[in-house]
């Protein structure tokens, strides 16, 4: 029976004991650890199944802390984490005070930069490698491994722009599996498909020599002793280096190989056979499946509607519109940036783009809300998927700074919906002709209502809801954390004192309504799923301060510090936004010392 290497090997310096020929079995050990642990413990699996070879490969050859290493997209590097001291604990990976399901400074040495968000790695391991110039440390080896459909962004190209007219120790390898989270599109990657069976293409008509880097490959990632001697020749190489890598996204499991979308985070799933365990399932739908159902509809309706993604095809379930309208429905890449300035550009044509992005991808396209679309004040209905705290992948992928970054911009409309009618009925609204632009936030997950699927009813603009009257205490809620605060009021004895408002506006309040309420109310507590610093809270008091009222107003919501990972109900906890605590908070005011 053969040794079982892995076990013996707690960090790359017990990598580098090995002979070159005992790396094949390593790889095959890695790739069943990740499995094992994966197929128990969710996560992402298909990414870091297919850079094995090329992970142990370049803490084999790379003198890896020195020399440093940047991984893009993140969750490409479950097997760097394995490899860097953190075998051990890797089960508790993105779990609360668990590891990281992404490459974390603050977790480990070996990770030189935090990559929960794509396309970045060329960019920070060209600062890297600029400042080792500076301090004179000639010899130390900068690598950037960008895959899973990074390259194609505004920002990669952005820095090969700089990186080809800079004289430094920089090694991009391009991880060329051909797929992100859905298949990769564009002109480049038709590009590259064209290389892998043309190798003239790479030898003479190609891009990346054409920005005055040493190309060289593609060369079959999954073939460990050409991806080594490779690797060690270009180690000799001075300046630009790019390295084009062939691999295949989910080696080692029939599964995730033939399905690799659904295998890029499959859950629990069979480690033997690969088969997916099914969860029980559900009377309700994920909030993504109500946007994508309903987008049909209104678009069976008005030919005028566009859907537009950058690379969530999928996750935003706009694949729904694809399957019905092809030619109305565009997946524009890993680009956000592009994504919102090609809305506005259809919106000025009359068109009725939905463009639908994570909340927390559309801080990358920051510039583009503001300046493309709000100061033009053309009609784009940006979709927030992803908005308040999305659970295991953590402080990346939050979507809990939207209502702070967007409120502040004019001309722009905010709406959180309650539950799945008050989306499809902003949906419905937006799209019968409005003079502003509008962000629509709400988050991953299911929504509570079974039966959500009925008529459309045009929602009046800046218009809030009571849903129960109250006393001395009123809460004023935003969006679906508006559930916790009815399960909290209902928790506690005198439920009937305390008022509960869905504001649904962030701009434009409702300030009629707030009026009635600043002036029933003597306690007054806001509550919302995003930051509490510069949010729908700091809304309300700046609405207190204008017109000079004194009530008593207190702000729930994400703390100002970075939240990590675990469940959402834990973060909740955390937070002090699940019922529990809102109820304890209540309660605090309903004393005879309130």
């Amino acid at each position: 029976m053969t040794n079982n290497l892995l076990q013996h090997i707690n960090n790359p310096s017990d990598l580098r004991k090995l002979n070159p020929e005992q790396l094949v079995q390593v790889a095959k050990e890695l790739r069943d650890f990740i499995i094992d642990i994966v197929a128990t413990k969710e996560g992402h699996l298909g990414a870091s199944l297919g850079v094995v070879e090329l992970t142990i490969a370049l803490h084999y050859l790379f003198d890896t802390p020195n020399d440093l290493l940047v991984w893009d997209v993140g969750h490409q590097a479950y097997g760097h984490k394995i490899l860097t001291d953190r075998k051990a604990n890797f089960h508790t990976n993105r779990q609360l005070n668990g590891i990281s399901g992404f490459p974390k400074r603050s977790e480990s040495k070996f990770d030189t930069f935090g990559v929960g968000h794509s396309s970045t790695s060329i960019s920070a391991a060209l600062g890297m490698a600029i400042a080792s110039n500076l301090k004179g440390d000639l010899e130390k080896h900068h690598i950037a491994v960008i895959g899973d459909a990074s390259i194609a962004s505004g920002m990669a190209f952005e820095a090969l722009n700089h990186a080809g007219v800079s004289d430094i120790n920089l090694l991009i390898i391009l991880n060329d599996n051909a797929i992100g989270i859905d298949p990769a599109v564009g002109a480049l990657k038709e590009y590259l498909t064209k290389v892998k069976s043309d190798k003239r293409l790479a030898a003479q008509n190609n891009i990346i020599k054409a920005l005055n880097f040493d190309y060289s490959g593609p060369i079959d990632g999954h073939n460990l002793p050409k991806v080594l001697s490779e690797l060690e020749r270009l180690k000799t190489v001075k300046g630009p280096k790019f390295l084009h890598v062939i691999t295949t996204k989910g080696k080692g499991l029939e599964q995730a190989e033939k399905d690799q979308v659904t295998y890029h985070a499959p859950g629990k799933f069979d480690k033997i056979s690969g088969e997916r365990i099914k969860k029980e399932e559900s009377n309700y739908s994920k909030f993504q499946d109500i946007f994508g159902k309903t987008i049909v509809e209104l678009a069976v309706e008005n030919k005028n509607i566009v859907g537009i993604t950058p690379a969530m095809l999928t996750g935003s379930s706009l694949k729904f519109m694809m399957q019905e309208f092809p030619k109305r429905t565009f997946d524009v890449g890993i680009a956000e940036q592009h994504a919102v300035t090609l809305a506005a550009g259809m919106a000025t044509q009359g068109l009725v783009p939905f463009c639908n992005i994570y909340s927390t991808f559309l801080q990358r396209a920051y510039d583009q809300v503001i300046h493309d679309v709000a100061l033009q004040n053309l009609p784009v209905i940006f979709c927030l998927d992803r908005a308040g705290l999305v659970g295991e992948d953590g402080a990346t992928h939050h979507g809990v700074f939207d209502l702070a970054y967007i409120r502040c911009i004019p001309n722009l409309i905010v709406f959180a919906p309650r539950n799945e009618i008050e989306l499809r009925n902003i949906m419905y609204t937006a799209q019968l002709g409005l003079n502003n632009p509008i962000a629509i936030r709400y988050p991953r997950g299911r929504g509570n209502l079974i039966d959500w699927q009925k008529p459309f009813q045009e929602i009046e603009l800046g218009k809030g809801v009571c849903l129960q009257e109250g006393k001395d205490i009123a809460v004023l809620s935003i969006g679906t954390i508006a559930n916790n605060v009815s399960k909290a009021i209902n928790n506690l004895e005198n439920s009937s004192e305390i008022g509960h408002y869905d504001m649904r506006f962030v701009k434009p309040l409702d300030e009629n309504l707030l009026h009635e309420v600043f002036k029933k109310y003597k306690n007054i507590i806001t509550i919302e799923d995003g930051t509490i610093k510069g949010g729908f809270g700091s809304t309300v008091l700046e609405f207190a301060a204008k017109n000079n009222y004194k009530n008593k107003i207190e702000l729930l919501g994400v703390p100002d510090e970075f939240i990590h990972h675990g469940k959402v109900t834990e973060l909740e906890e955390i937070c002090g936004l699940d019922a529990k605590s809102i109820a304890k908070k209540i309660n605090q005011y309903m004393s005879p010392r309130a």
